[in-house]
């Protein structure tokens, strides 16, 4: 064991199996038997010269992994196609900037490049002054070509060769960092690491896991959010063929089998019994509580100089209500998990998003320690937020309990959407005053469900959850008098983060908004956003650059309008401009443009990805996206009721990068939220109807 300085920001190395490692830090367990623990590692050199990068990060389509390595390619100096991956197992070692380990909130990246060019970094002096030492020579005059070290006199020798030596060797506090200049991979296009698993059928996602002994499961849940089990009949389904167990757990009735359809057939034989939701409201009934909310006081979000004395004197007022409704997940995999519980022990293989949660979660439930709980990420067919919750993986976990045998739950997809944790409803009311062509005040009330309230109580300050506001409380306008007011709102529907969280939604009020200021003083959308940006050269710099590609203020064929948006969140700046036309009443968007400003970044072809599918998630929420709520309870099927955008509606969609040397920003959340204040601001200029609930809906 190598003692270490606390000062070291990249720490932890140790030989394993003879070669050499390095972590960001000591986790605090124990090994068995008393040994040394030998450190979690990010990056792994062994003998044979094989470089293993283990990650922290959730891969769920976006590409984390591959800007990962990319990262560590650069700064180790190999080949990004030689790095091996392996996803890490849920540690403290593991928790870096975010507490915890989990992904999401587009972090992966901007959170992980530091530490990952460090380690990197770190790894490669330690091998250079392995083979300085071998050869007798100062480190300052070997250098690195892809998986070697060179000498000055055609001295060469592998990593691999090195990495046993290198192992046994100080850790360096301030390695130094390759030039950019030598990097081969960040900031330049990059073929996915994951691709080749993926089309071969080789990658394993949760549903794929396969376990000696394995059992397959169902779960029979109350058609009432806040419902719960009284009793069940389940003789009928005893009867038939690889039933193994029927039994009742907190989520419901479980019923475990030899298979999925065995398990799925069993199910509709069974006859529960359910106790009704202390609160049952329907679509009706929560726009009503959510109105009634707006019409207390709230809790103030942002106060800005005077509104109520600007609102005075102005010389005009304009008023508005906008809407929001549920909107679920939709992940193409749905939820599903395998668990182990055996010998006090148990082991979890799912498609999470939080490890550290579900490590918890399970922990609590089984009365156990957490260090007797093991989460294995496996991949993930979609997450956007819902695959951080850990329902499904308690269900897994207290079935396998149940049948001291290994059990994967599967969800079908009718279970994923009526069963989900969804995209709060809210209504906002909004007041501006005007003073010539000039706003001089905002005046914003948001009555909402609380995603915080649950998952993060202790970040509720003084009645405002930081995303119900989110995206609002950052208006960017130079409007002097500004109040955001927050009312929390419980209508007994279970919510959660969904891609974009806050800003999904508020980007679209906000934004379709000041395109109604621009038009009541009849001004160009762009000239009155360019003016009230002043002071804020990155936002103006997508919205000029999204303009610009699209031709904004050029004619377009008859029966076609554009519109615009520009949004900031988790740290980049987007501009999107949308052309649509109306066949049979229906919007058909023709043409999106989009610009972001993230700062450096490791992929251009990721981000660009990144912001085509943030624009496919955008444009089906704004077009069919809602889950209606009847009696306390979701009243939706499968993709029939809650459809998707499909192949013959998607548009040209072009992505414009905007060169920057800012710390590094997201990609995967910040390509939705302007979607569709810009093509509601397309439509109204296309049909003069102002809509402002969503889903669009022309009249």
């Amino acid at each position: 064991m190598v003692s270490l300085s606390r000062r070291a920001f990249v720490v932890g190395g140790a030989s394993i199996a003879g070669g050499l490692c390095v972590g960001f830090r000591l986790p605090s367990a124990a090994a068995d038997e008393g040994q040394d623990f030998v450190p979690n590692a990010f990056v792994r050199v062994a003998p044979d010269g094989a470089v293993t990068l283990t990650l922290h990060k959730s891969e769920m389509g976006q590409g984390t992994h591959t800007g990962l390595a990319a990262i560590l390619a650069d700064e180790l100096d190999v080949d990004v196609a030689a790095v091996r991956l392996e996803m890490a197992d849920e540690d403290p070692a593991y928790y870096l900037d975010m507490g915890s380990m989990g992904t999401g909130g587009s972090t992966s990246i901007r959170y992980s490049w530091g530490a990952l060019a460090q380690a990197g970094a770190t790894a490669r002096a330690m091998l250079i002054a392995a083979a300085a030492r071998t050869w007798k020579l100062d480190p300052a005059a070997c250098r690195t070509t892809p998986g070697r070290v060179l000498g000055p006199a055609g001295h060469s020798l592998g990593y691999g060769e090195l990495a046993t030596l290198a192992a046994s060797l100080p850790v360096p506090e301030n390695p130094p960092r390759r030039p950019p200049a030598d990097y081969r991979y960040v900031g330049k296009p990059t073929p996915r690491v994951d691709n080749l698993a993926k089309v071969t059928g080789h990658a394993q996602f949760g549903i794929d896991v396969s376990l000696p002994g394995l059992l397959t499961a169902v779960v029979l849940r109350a058609p009432q959010f806040g419902g719960a089990l009284d009793s069940f009949d389940a003789a009928a389904a005893e009867k038939l063929p690889g039933v193994r167990a029927i039994v009742a757990v907190d989520a419901g009735v479980g019923v475990i089998a030899d298979g999925y359809w065995q398990a799925r057939r069993a199910a509709q034989k069974v006859t529960p019994r359910w106790r009704p939701a202390a609160q049952a409201l329907d679509d009706a009934g929560i726009a009503q509580a959510l109105d009634a909310a707006l019409e207390q006081p709230g809790s103030p979000a942002r106060r800005d100089g005077d509104v109520d004395a600007a609102v005075a004197a102005a010389g005009k007022t304009l008023d508005a209500t906008y809407r929001l409704p549920f909107l679920a997940h939709a992940c193409m995999e749905p939820m599903n998990a395998t668990a182990h519980v055996h010998d006090g022990r148990c082991d979890i293989w799912a498609p999470t998003q939080g490890q550290t949660r579900a490590r918890d979660a399970a922990a609590a439930l089984l009365g156990i320690p957490r260090e007797r709980v093991a989460v294995h990420t496996t991949y993930l067919g979609g997450g956007f937020g819902r695959r951080f919750e850990v329902d499904f993986v308690l269900d897994a976990v207290a079935l396998s309990r149940a049948v001291n045998a290994p059990v994967k739950v599967i969800w079908s997809r009718e279970d994923d959407l009526a069963h989900d944790f969804y995209r709060p409803a809210a209504v906002h009311r909004l007041r501006a005053a005007l003073a010539g062509d000039t706003p001089t005040a905002w005046q914003h009330r948001i009555a909402s469900p609380s995603i915080q309230t649950r998952i993060r109580p202790d970040t509720v300050k003084d009645g405002v959850d930081r995303t119900v506001v989110e995206g609002v409380r950052e208006l960017p306008y130079a409007i002097p008098n500004v109040a955001l007011d927050c009312a929390l709102v419980d209508v007994g529907v279970p919510v959660g983060y969904w891609r974009s969280v806050g800003s999904s939604g508020n980007a679209f009020v906000v934004e379709s908004f000041v395109d109604e200021l621009a038009h009541a003083v009849g001004a160009d959308p762009l000239a009155f956003r360019r003016r009230l940006l002043e002071g804020q050269p990155r936002h103006r710099g997508v919205l000029d650059l999204a303009a610009e590609r699209a031709g904004w203020g050029k004619p377009l064929p008859d029966g076609r309008a554009r519109g615009l948006a520009v949004h900031m969140s988790y740290g980049s700046y987007v501009a999107q401009v949308v052309e649509v036309e109306v066949v049979d009443q229906v919007p058909r968007v023709r043409r999106v443009v989009c610009a972001i400003d993230c700062g450096r970044h490791v992929n251009p072809d990721q981000v660009a990805a990144q912001m085509e599918g943030g624009i496919v998630y955008g444009l089906t929420a704004a077009l069919h996206g809602e889950v209606p709520m009847a009696d306390g309870a979701a009243h939706i099927g499968n993709f029939d009721s809650y459809p998707l955008l499909r192949l013959d509606a998607m548009p040209q969609v072009e992505v414009h990068i905007v060169a920057s040397d800012a710390p590094p920003g997201g990609t995967g959340e910040p390509g939705v939220p302007p979607l569709a204040p810009a093509l509601a601001n397309a439509l109204f200029a296309l049909t003069g109807q102002r809509l402002r609930s969503l889903p669009l809906r022309l009249a």
